[in-house]
Parts: C-alpha cells; structure tokens; sequence
C-alpha cells in the first residue's frame, strides 16, 4: 500500500502547475499506484480568508465517489484571521478533515504566537495533525513577490516545545536537519512523521538509525515537486538500512497510524 502524505490541489501564482485538480491529482496517483494522499488545497496559502479554499477543497471532494475514497483533506486555518475558531471547528465536524496546515511565513506569523498555540491546542483536543511545509517551494528561480524564507528543522521546535502532545507532520523538509542533543529528544518524544519529498532527505538510510523508523512517511509534494524522488528514497534502501516491514511502514503504515485511517 502507498499513501503519499504530502500532496495539493489549486494554484500557485508564480509558476503553472500541472494535475492540480482533484482529477489530475488521482490520474497521477493511478499512474504511480498511490492508494490515496493527504491532500491541501494551494490557494489558501494566498486567499485573505482560507476557509474558501478549504470550501473548494471539500467540493471538489464531494463531486466524486472516488475523490472521497482517495483523499485525506486537511484544511488551511490561519490563527490570525478572524473567525478562525469557526472555521476549525466546521473543517472537522462538518467537512471531516483529518488535519491542518500551517503556513505562517506567508500568513505572517510565529509559531509561538498566542493564537497559533491555541490553534494546535485545538487541533489537537480534535485529533487532528497539524501539518507544517518548511518550504513550499525552491526561492531561487521564484518571483521576487514571494517569499525567501525557509525553514530548518530547529524552526519548528516552539510550536513543538509549547505543545508537545499534539501530532505533527512536518513537510518537505529542504533545510537543515542539525539539532543539538536535547533537541533532537524532543523529536523523539513527539509524535510527529516528516515526508520524504525534500532535499534534505536524500540519506533516509542514516536519518532512520538518528531519529528512528517512525519518524518518516513517503510524499511527494505535488504537483510541485515531481512522483518519483520522494518514493525512491523508500525504494532504495538497502537492506541492512531498512527491512521490508520499516519499508511498508514509510510507505503507508507510518502515515495511517498518525492520522488513525
């Protein structure tokens, strides 16, 4: 079984995308076998009020049987926007969405900030996993609108530190991956999972021994980044860096006891 845990729908405003539909979406996961993918919806990352994304995305869902049989919608919730409690709150009880993503470099926030704490607290309280992209995506060919910055590993420890109980699924991890010695406990302590679509990733083999075989799910980060290289660093393990059951659990065990599907 294969379950991508990182993939979109919608648009980006600087560059074309490509099977940025739900359609096109399942077309390339029929074309690679997935069985299903978490999936978000882009233009909340740009809409003022990101409850019409997570609107659309819920839609186009319910347009097609198969559409809700294959995806696992998490909502776009931006803790500084008013009404966003509401917004939450419908996502999970009316829309069924399993998770949430944050974007606060575009959103203008810190992860400590007050109401992005009480938002994973919720989130949490919910059993939802908050989702967090450390790029979206690679800023040197970008346009010079959009943003430059991106994330480590060690940027996303204050959310993590101010609730360590919540779960977590930490996304495209393209920056460092250094973490001094206590640092790195706290990850292992948290229940949280990192796809393998970033860069940073390329040696799985040694990053299962350092944060163990738990810590990591195949995803793709489509449609912007391409189907192959995050399920090729599965593949190509070797045996003695993963057996076939810590394979089975990167291609869709991990991800399914995170999200509890």
């Amino acid at each position: 079984m294969l379950i991508d845990s990182n993939a979109y729908v919608g648009h980006w405003p600087f560059r074309q995308l490509k099977d940025n539909t739900c359609k096109g979406l399942l077309d390339r996961m029929n074309k690679f076998d997935i069985d299903a993918s978490v999936v978000s919806n882009l233009n909340g990352v740009f809409y003022k009020n990101t409850q019409n994304a997570n609107e659309e995305l819920y839609d186009e869902i319910k347009s097609n049987k198969l559409f809700t049989n294959r995806f696992i919608p998490f909502a776009v919730i931006n803790p500084i926007y008013n009404g966003w409690q509401h917004d939450l709150e419908t996502c999970h009880q009316k829309m069924g969405m399993k998770g949430i993503r944050l974007h606060p470099v575009y959103h203008g926030y810190d992860l400590d900030n007050p109401f992005c704490i009480e938002l994973v607290k919720m989130a949490r309280d919910r059993g939802m996993v908050v989702a967090l992209s450390l790029r979206l995506v690679d800023p040197r060919p970008s346009s010079w609108l959009d943003v430059d910055k991106e994330w480590s590993l060690k940027d996303v420890l204050p959310i993590i530190k101010a609730v360590p109980d919540a779960k977590y699924l930490i996304l495209n991890v393209s920056g460092s991956t250094a973490l001094a010695p206590d640092e790195m406990e706290i990850f292992k302590k948290t229940d949280l999972i990192m796809d393998t679509s970033g860069r940073n990733i390329a040696e799985l083999g040694t990053m299962l021994k350092q944060f163990g075989k738990d810590k990591f799910a195949f995803g793709t980060h489509g449609p912007i980044l391409d189907y192959r290289s995050g399920l090729l660093r599965v593949e190509s393990l070797r045996d003695n860096e993963a057996d076939g059951k810590t394979k089975d659990m990167l291609r869709a065990g991990n991800i399914k006891r995170l999200v509890k599907i």
